[in-house]
């Protein structure tokens, strides 16, 4: 069995958006982070694809809000006319305010090491412990307040007001209980690095005492 190193954050924020695939053409929140979202959180402070991390729970530490948020979309999915034409049309979405997360993700070595870039399989061999060297450098980003990219909130556009080490003053809203999920989507890349499309879904996903964990790769294979 591959040792698995531990690695935490805290981050909070205005407004997030952890999009529900089912809910059309007016997106919807989750009302937590959901697993994939929760992986490019850690990855946007240190991201390497010499190491699986495989995020275990997240601790909900601000009452949940959702909130009506309208912005002009001008994106990829519009109509080929409007594209052409140059125009914009209204988004209204469901998002969720004022929001405050304790983050955790166990790390591992990547076992597909033939996916894996020139540069990666590098470094990858200059350490016997992939693991334990993310971890550790993952740790003085957060302290420094580093970061390989500006972490979101879901959407590109809700930047967060805090991300870092956990801050003694959070507290986990423990009163948000018997919070159940139906369906909730996990990975759309679910084979790690530089895999194929391949969307997973978690099935009543709970959310008890303000902490909501995620299943782990063992449970999903039975």
């Amino acid at each position: 069995m591959l040792r698995s190193y531990p690695i935490e954050m805290e981050i909070a924020g205005n407004t997030a958006m952890w999009t529900r695939p089912d809910c059309g053409d007016c997106p919807m929140s989750y009302p937590a982070p959901t697993y994939s979202a929760v992986k490019a959180i850690f990855e946007s402070v240190l991201w390497g694809p010499a190491v699986e991390i495989a995020p275990t729970q997240v601790e909900i530490c601000s009452p949940i809000q959702f909130h009506s948020y309208t912005t002009n979309y001008g994106g990829p999915l519009r109509e080929l006319k409007s594209v052409r034409e140059g125009n914009n049309y209204l988004l209204l979405a469901t998002v969720l305010m004022d929001v405050c997360y304790r983050l955790h993700a166990d790390v591992t070595p990547n076992i597909r090491k033939s996916t894996l870039p020139k540069s990666a399989q590098v470094w990858d061999s200059k350490t016997t412990s992939p693991g334990h060297a993310y971890q550790a450098i993952f740790r003085r980003r957060i302290k420094r307040g580093q970061c390989y990219t500006i972490p979101s909130l879901g959407w590109r556009e809700f930047t967060p007001s805090y991300f870092g080490a956990f801050r003694s003053e959070t507290r986990i809203q423990e009163d948000i209980s018997r919070v159940v999920i139906p369906s909730m989507l996990r990975q759309v890349f679910s084979q790690g690095y530089n895999s194929p499309v391949s969307f997973v879904y978690d099935t009543n996903v709970a959310i008890e005492g303000g902490v909501l964990r995620y299943a782990a790769k063992e449970a999903l294979s039975c």
